[in-house]
């Protein structure tokens, strides 16, 4: 529990940081970039004994996470730089509902109940109630909000399949994950500035940033490193559901932050009450799939696996 609430603390830091960033240096790409260069770097210096790589499918089964890596980092720096940390988080809310339905195909199927179901339903009316007051100028970036949320479904659903010891996990260490995520990202992401013009724009952009503005910079992009590693640590022990679920109840700081220490939102009666409900989903849910996963144990201690008997599979399905 303390390792998730550490995940927890940086992923309410990277939206905050995030959000500063892209504000004084308006260049998405170059910053994700950034972000991808500075993590590949630290982590080939100072971390390469702890780098493991099973074998080249190992490898070439993980670079089928990076594209989608690299388009949540940069929809996710987009969405916020057209549109509100709230509005991000409340339309985040809805994406475990996308998991539960794709789960349901894995080898190892996430166990669903009814209250893990109303739980779910919390948020999302929470959401809703939240969305509901928003002025019509903070609704320009929900494009990209939305490209982020399927993004972000796609990504925990491939990186859970290919992490979780009961799905079909790769043999590669999650210091080697994170250096493929990033060092591989690169290219797509360097592409990606290559077709937006924004190598000529750099210099431009970059001499006029304060020295406020590079610390903004330089802390998105340790706190990139963290996330990329823990979020590893993360998806590797729970379900892309929960994971999801504890990012987005707990980003709900962000808007306290947002409304009360940069004065950037006012907020209603009506939408304190839909954050509060959506928080109290995110509890709940913990709770539903907490009593699930000791049921579970509870069952393979009764009923211990026969020897020579193969687990079941999906039919169709292949690692």
């Amino acid at each position: 529990m303390s390792k998730q609430a550490e995940q927890m603390q940086i992923l309410v830091g990277m939206l905050l940081f995030n959000k500063l960033a892209i504000q004084h240096f308006p260049l998405e790409c170059s910053l994700v970039w950034a972000q991808l260069f500075f993590s590949a770097a630290c982590l080939g210096l100072f971390a390469f004994p702890y780098i493991h790589v099973g074998s080249m499918k190992d490898l070439l089964r993980w670079c089928m996470v990076v594209p989608f890596y690299c388009g949540m980092l940069l929809s996710s720096i987009l969405a916020l730089k057209h549109a509100p940390m709230s509005l991000v988080i409340v339309l985040r809310n809805t994406s475990p509902l996308g998991t539960l339905v794709f789960e349901r195909f894995y080898p190892e199927p996430l166990r669903i109940s009814g209250t893990m179901l109303g739980a779910i339903m919390m948020m999302m009316i929470g959401a809703m109630m939240y969305v509901s007051e928003l002025p019509v100028k903070s609704w320009q970036g929900i494009g990209w909000v939305l490209l982020n949320s399927a993004i972000a479904v796609a990504d925990r659903l491939l990186q859970r399949l290919l992490l979780s010891k009961e799905q079909c996990p790769v043999d590669i260490s999650k210091t080697g994950i994170t250096l493929i995520n990033n060092l591989v990202g690169l290219f797509p992401i360097g592409l990606a500035m290559w077709v937006k013009g924004e190598f000529a724009m750099l210099p431009a952009a970059v001499a006029v940033l304060s020295p406020i503005d590079k610390v903004y910079i330089a802390v998105s992009c340790v706190i990139g490193l963290a996330i990329s590693y823990t979020s590893i640590w993360a998806q590797s022990l729970i379900s892309a559901t929960s994971f999801l679920v504890m990012i987005n109840a707990n980003k709900f700081i962000i808007i306290g932050i947002e409304a009360f220490g940069l004065h950037s939102k006012a907020l209603s009666a009506l939408q304190i009450a839909g954050a509060s409900l959506t928080i109290l989903g995110g509890v709940a849910y913990g709770k539903a799939r907490q009593a699930i996963e000791e049921e579970a144990e509870e069952m393979k201690f009764l009923l211990p696996q026969q020897d020579g008997m193969p687990p079941l599979k999906v039919k169709g399905f292949s690692c």
